[in-house]
């Protein structure tokens, strides 16, 4: 195929009459341009997308260049700050040679800009806003793939927040949860469960065991309250223009099933708590998800389907999904067949595993007017990517070699004060930096245990002692009478029940258990 019909092709094939992102130019080669422009439909973000590459090839970049002119546009985004580059959105960029002769290859006009940005940390890590949730919002089928447990394991666990659901136990925190599990396998608690299949001590076990070592890993500090409302992520800024959400993530490599699960929390969050929107002209939010290979691995397949299904729908609520990663083959093919629009950057193929993904890869595409594909993408630069998108009908436009845009806003790390002064500064800042330690699921059963062994205390004392009985006067024609054990216990029982209806702890326990908790997809919870 000549140039001029690869040109002639691509440019009809990107010639939309409705606002478009703008990502780049399209190459003719490693050193020529076209001046045709490749765009993404702003309609068609909520379609969902795929951002891949190798490490160093301008992933990030790319996810800057989409987030700002999504800011532009009006619309929020979300992402994930792995490496701390992106918190540069709030800065303006800053000109120099390298950066004027890119946006001069691309005819891009280019003005440094900063960008509304609100920055949050899970559990108050790092530098932002305190992000939580509590084990009743996380739900047991993401705390399940995070504790790494098995099918039977998760089934149990689902077991148990259904009965803390049903009795009206809130579940905060982890100890909540450690204490409700201990209370199921005790002698009193086993009954509670006996009509439900009960839970065995074994898979009690391993659950308390998951969770210490979960605990261990500073998991604390992500369960509590306030937990934190998706809502606060569908802000717009005074002039219009979308808020940029950055959770920092550190220390990624120290617990990353927990980031990329936290991540899917708030997916899920968001599809439980918005209302159906069908098709939209802009997208009500655009969540990127970063190190997504982190989700997928060793995910089961009921998992898998979760995420499938939650993907599939989330559409309907306008909000777009992007998934960035190393390279497609790391993403389900079923979730991969939900994403419309692909930028692809440089893949290596160094060994043959790499080989096979690069030939998985190349054949995930539309037909091509490449020649070889995959030579194509095994020769990209830096900033530079295969693209091809979902048009305004919802067809996929051609594969174009394009040279991407510069982003506008510093590329590199803000200024860690300038952060803090953000964070500070911030609306959100009052409403989630204090933690709350309500009384719970942890504090009724202490309470309940500690009750039990006051009376059994006190039944002991009543049985060692002889004085404590009573008999009737001599001339009586009855036999003598003794308070017994059970009349005193039923005083002392009632006596105890009229002080636990009467606490605070109690009076919560109602409230909650009058609250109905819908589970969505993934097991997620809010209550109502």
């Amino acid at each position: 195929m000549t140039d001029d019909t690869l040109v002639e092709n691509v440019r009809a094939g990107y010639a939309f009459t409705g606002p478009a992102l703008e990502l780049g130019g399209l190459m003719l080669d490693a050193e020529n341009l076209s001046d045709v422009h490749v765009k993404i439909p702003l309609g068609m973000l909520n379609r969902h997308g795929l951002v891949a590459g190798a490490t160093g090839t301008g992933k990030t970049k790319t996810l800057q260049l989409m987030a700002e002119q999504l800011s532009t546009a009006g619309v929020p985004v979300f992402a994930a700050d792995i490496k701390g580059d992106l918190s540069g959105l709030a800065v303006p960029g800053e000109e120099n040679p390298k950066l004027q002769a890119r946006t001069a290859s691309v005819g891009q006009e280019w003005v440094g800009k900063g960008f509304p940005v609100e920055y949050f940390a899970l559990g108050g890590e790092g530098t932002g806003i305190n992000l939580r949730a509590t084990m009743t919002g996380f739900g047991p089928v993401l705390l399940s793939k995070v504790l790494g447990l098995n099918q039977t394991q998760e089934s149990s666990l689902g077991l148990v927040f259904h009965y803390a659901d049903k009795a009206g136990l809130p579940l905060l925190d982890l100890k909540d949860l450690r204490a409700v599990v201990n209370h199921l396998v005790s002698d009193e608690g086993k009954a509670d469960l006996k009509g439900l299949g009960g839970l065995s001590s074994a898979t009690a076990g391993v659950i308390l065991r998951e969770l210490i070592a979960f605990s261990d890993q500073g998991a604390d500090a992500f369960f509590g309250e306030p937990e934190f409302e998706t809502k606060d992520l569908l802000r717009v800024a005074a002039d219009g223009r979308g808020v940029i959400s950055l959770v920092e993530l550190p220390n990624l490599q120290d617990r990353p099933a927990v980031f990329s699960t936290f991540l899917m929390w708030l997916l899920a969050d968001l599809f439980s708590e918005l209302p159906e929107v069908g098709d939209v002209d802009k997208p009500t939010l655009v969540f990127f998800f970063d190190e997504a290979h982190l989700l997928f691995k060793d995910a089961s397949k009921d998992f898998l389907s979760h995420i499938t299904q939650t993907v599939r729908l989330i559409r309907s609520k306008g909000v777009g999904v992007f998934f960035v990663t190393q390279s497609p083959t790391d993403v389900p093919a079923d979730v991969l067949a939900q994403l419309g629009s692909r930028v692809q950057h440089q893949l290596r193929a160094a060994t043959p595993n790499d080989a096979k993904a690069l030939k998985a890869t190349v054949n995930t595409y539309p037909i091509s007017d490449y020649e070889d594909l995959s030579k194509v993408i095994l020769s990209l630069g830096i900033g530079e990517a295969i693209v091809t998108v979902m048009n305004e009908r919802g067809a996929p436009t051609p594969v174009a070699w394009t040279r991407l845009r510069a982003p506008e806003s510093l590329m590199g790390t803000a200024d860690p004060t300038l952060m803090q002064a953000t964070v500070q500064g911030s609306e959100l800042f009052g409403k989630y930096a204090e933690t709350l330690d309500r009384e719970s699921a942890y504090e009724v059963l202490t309470a309940k245990v500690e009750a039990g062994a006051a009376r059994a205390e006190a039944e002991a004392e009543s049985k060692a002692d002889p004085e404590k009985m009573s008999y009737p006067p001599a001339d009586s024609k009855s036999k003598p009478k003794t308070t017994s054990t059970s009349s005193r216990s039923k005083k002392e029982d009632q006596t105890m029940v009229e002080q636990v209806l009467n606490s605070s702890a109690t009076k919560e326990f109602f409230r909650t258990a009058a609250r109905e908790i819908s589970r969505s997809i993934f097991g997620t919870a809010r209550r109502r």
